[in-house]
């Protein structure tokens, strides 16, 4: 189902006049109402005038994480503070919080992508959708929740954590559609599983999951346990929340909301645009933004983007599913590593679980040493001892034939390793403490 025909199938041409449009619009905005982008349109010599199409957005200036951290808590304001009726932030665990301000069209906008995002995995408004991101100033809950309710969906706002009455309530309630973390999928699995609640009997079709990143391994494994269709779907605080990014009945790569986003990917060291279906850095330029618009917003994530004549019909441009981070990237004595990767060997190994934990830190030789704790089933846990250690042998072999790393494995006992009802927790690194 495509929820907007008029503006998910335009033609190429089409989509880049609304562009360039509402690009120009933009860089005027933020040039007469934030002194954050005037100063660097100035220092780069740059005038709003100097803009005639999206084409020449690589002209202006990239933003940071860290210059949003600087900008905190209005620096970025692009509007009257009377016109603000929401605002979000990032979890400011590893410093000071971004801060997401909404106007009352910037909210119309987040349920129109949203919405988009819904229908792509299936869902009217026929449907019931379990809302189990965290409402509150993670952008996930309300994100859902203004796309359900645009949608005409029956939203149940059930918010994250209290997982048997989650289940208790996907039972009762009839949920169509469930939206959580995709590792908190997993964990209502195992959950319904001990309750004897089988999803086989359960009217849940389909789940949109986000927040972090998982391997189509894993979508495998969260298909089979909780006998669903389960859809990516990629969004960021800075931008708007979910929304930007989702998947189709395809599943394969994520349609971008481009009429509101517009993306780039760039060259991460040298900060050059690069070519559709070359690997690099996501780029996104909030192209209707009231409240607190961003120019060029350096995700850190990465992927590469292409076209497709896609089955849904849809002619946005895609992403393909994220390949990892510049900043969670792990250096290994010289190998680049991403969690994800691991994940991907782990996952598809038999006799394991799709929970682990990788701790990084620095030995005795000063040189840095990787051990990964992996859950296993609870049969191959309650095995004799030498199969225990042939499949920490088979885990380490097929780490260093695809990665090139060595890596230390314990195997842990199922469910020892900590839950959580938000991001998953996947690396400890030991060298920054």
């Amino acid at each position: 189902m495509i929820w907007n025909t008029e503006r998910e199938t335009v033609t190429l041409g089409k989509m880049k006049e609304i562009q360039s449009e509402r690009l120009i619009r933009l860089v005027w905005k933020v040039y007469g109402t934030v002194p954050f982008y005037k100063k660097k349109f100035d220092d780069m010599g740059i005038h709003p005038s100097d803009i005639k199409s999206i084409d020449d957005i690589s002209r202006l200036p990239f933003t940071t994480k860290d210059e949003l951290r600087q900008t905190y808590p209005y620096g970025l304001l692009a509007c009257r503070m009377d016109e603000l009726v929401e605002v979000h932030t990032s979890s400011g665990t590893t410093g000071t919080p971004v801060v997401g301000g909404y106007t009352s069209g910037d909210i119309a906008m987040w349920g129109e992508v949203m919405a988009r995002t819904l229908a792509m995995a299936g869902a009217g408004s026929d449907d019931v959708v379990q809302n189990a991101y965290g409402y509150g100033l993670f952008t996930g809950g309300l994100g859902v929740h203004y796309g359900a309710r645009r949608l005409g969906a029956n939203v149940i706002p059930i918010s994250a954590g209290n997982t048997k009455r989650q289940l208790m309530i996907m039972k009762d309630f009839g949920s169509t559609i469930l939206t959580c973390t995709p590792s908190y999928s997993l964990y209502l699995a195992e959950a319904a599983a001990e309750m004897g609640i089988n999803f086989q009997d359960l009217p849940l079709k389909a789940g949109c999951f986000g927040a972090e990143p998982w391997s189509d391994n894993m979508r495998k494994e969260i298909e089979a346990k909780l006998n669903i269709k389960a859809y990516d779907i990629y969004g960021l605080t800075e931008i708007i929340g979910p929304g930007v990014s989702s998947e189709c009945e395809a599943q394969d790569g994520l349609h971008i909301n481009e009429d509101f986003f517009f993306p780039e990917i760039i060259d991460p060291a040298t900060g050059e645009s690069l070519p559709e279906g070359q690997k690099g850095e996501l780029v996104f330029t909030t192209l209707t933004k009231e409240g607190t618009p961003i120019i060029r917003y350096r995700t850190r994530d990465i992927t590469y983007l292409f076209h497709d004549n896609c089955v849904c019909g849809r002619t946005s441009v895609k992403m393909h599913r994220l390949l990892g981070r510049t900043d969670d990237m792990l250096i290994i004595r010289g190998v680049n590593i991403f969690p994800s990767q691991i994940e991907q060997i782990l996952v598809r190994i038999e006799g394991t679980e799709p929970h682990y934990q990788i701790v990084v830190d620095r030995g005795a030789s000063h040189l840095d040493e990787i051990e990964i704790h992996v859950e296993v089933s609870p049969e191959v846990f309650s095995d004799i001892t030498r199969n225990m250690e042939d499949l920490k042998a088979k885990i380490a072999g097929e780490i260093r034939s695809e990665l090139g790393v060595s890596a230390m494995i314990k195997l842990v006992e199922p469910k020892s390793i900590q839950r959580s009802e938000g991001k998953a927790k996947r690396v400890v690194d030991k060298r920054q403490l």
